[in-house]
């Protein structure tokens, strides 16, 4: 299953593909620099910060910059990822930042079809912000 990240609200996004991953599903998660979150933007921003600021630098916790691994990392927050079936469903997952070449004419790409009309920040905003060097 593909799925296209553009304007899914991240939070639902990712409780969607971990049902589908803890039932045994491929899940292929494809521009997930435009999913977003809502809420005022400098607000996101710096809670996303503060998260990655966190800790040490050598002890953790480590939080992820750049915007595949911000979904990828949430949506492991969803699966029981220390116990072996979530080991599992996460080595199901694939996440891309843009649409990869053998992805562009793929059929079964489904779009989300959340709608927000509240104040909401992009992923790739939020790892700009973060300091990811995004070309």
């Amino acid at each position: 299953m593909i799925i296209d990240a553009t304007d899914a609200i991240l939070g639902r996004l990712a409780a969607r593909v971990a049902k589908k991953l803890i039932s045994g599903e491929q899940v292929i998660i494809v521009n997930a620099e435009k999913a977003v979150v809502s809420g005022t933007p400098r607000k996101i921003c710096e809670k996303y910060l503060e998260k990655r600021k966190r800790g040490s630098a050598h002890h953790g916790p480590f939080y992820p910059r750049y915007p595949d691994r911000i979904v990828w990392r949430t949506i492991r927050g969803m699966l029981p990822y220390k116990k072996p079936k979530g080991r599992a469903a996460l080595k199901r997952l694939k996440v891309y930042t843009g649409q990869p070449q053998k992805y562009q004419n793929a059929e079964k790409i489904i779009k989300t079809k959340d709608k927000l009309r509240c104040r909401s920040v992009t992923i790739k905003e939020v790892s700009k912000f973060m300091g990811a060097k995004l070309g």
